[in-house]
This record gives C-alpha cells, structure tokens and sequence, in this order.
C-alpha cells in the first residue's frame, strides 16, 4: 500500500473509532491491518495469530476487544457460517457468502442492495441481508 493510500486508511480508521466512542490504538490499527491484508473471512484466532506476527505482545482478550470495537464501528462483520468459531469479515458492501463446505474458503459475492433478486413478502422493505450459500468451490467440485 503506498503511504499516501495507507495515511487516508489510518485516518478513517481513526475516525470511525472516535466516532464510535473508541481510541484509536496501535493494536486496533494492527488488527484491521489483518483483516484488511488477507481478506479470507478469518476467526478470531487466526486474527490473534497473524496479529502476534506483527505485535508479538498482544493478548487474544486485546484481538477479541479489537474486533468488538471494529464490529460496533461498522468498519468491519461477524459473519457465522456455520456452527464453528465466528468469522469477520472487512467488506462492508451488502454482499453475501459462499462456503466451500469442502476446504473452507469463503467468498464474497456482491448482490443487489435492495434485495431485487430475492422474493420476499408485499411491502417488505430490504434493510440488509446476511445470506450464506454453501457447496463446493471449483476446485474442490474438480476432485470429486
């Protein structure tokens, strides 16, 4: 990321956090940096993990509070896929989830904000929508 792109990121990040009611500190930055590098729908320990990496003194409770805060800040989402650990998510667009029920892998698929392609009651209004498809991803649909 080049430092004029990383500087803007840091400010809005920043700025969500006050707005939120929260600082803006160096492990709330690492955390979304993690969130933010490799964008695979990570549970809250494999965010703990990469973040030690980067900040070898956290504290799991510190990532936990780290991505409560992100969570409530709207800068980043829970998304629950199955009966496992949570997993987060920093694409804040409506979207919805496709799990390969084979290897894991998440991934994103943009939908229309209103809810167009969907069918739903007469008057319903769409305020968002949290929508996980699960199957085979290719590769895996490959080996079978």
């Amino acid at each position: 990321m080049n430092p004029a792109a990383e500087n803007n990121d840091r400010q809005q990040l920043g700025e969500r956090l006050n707005a939120g009611g929260f600082r803006f500190t160096s492990q709330r930055r690492c955390v979304y940096d993690v969130l933010l590098n490799k964008r695979d729908h990570p549970t809250a320990d494999e965010v703990f993990m990469r973040a030690k990496k980067g900040m070898p003194e956290i504290s799991h409770a510190t990532v936990y509070n780290c991505l409560d805060a992100l969570v409530e800040c709207g800068l980043a989402r829970q998304v629950h896929l199955q009966r496992g650990a949570a997993r987060f998510c920093p694409n804040m667009e409506e979207h919805c989830h496709y799990y390969c029920d084979a290897c894991g892998e998440v991934f994103d698929v943009t939908l229309p904000a209103d809810g167009a392609m969907m069918p739903k009651p007469r008057g319903f209004k769409v305020d968002h929508y949290d929508i996980a498809v699960h199957g085979l991803c290719a590769a895996c649909a490959k080996k079978k």
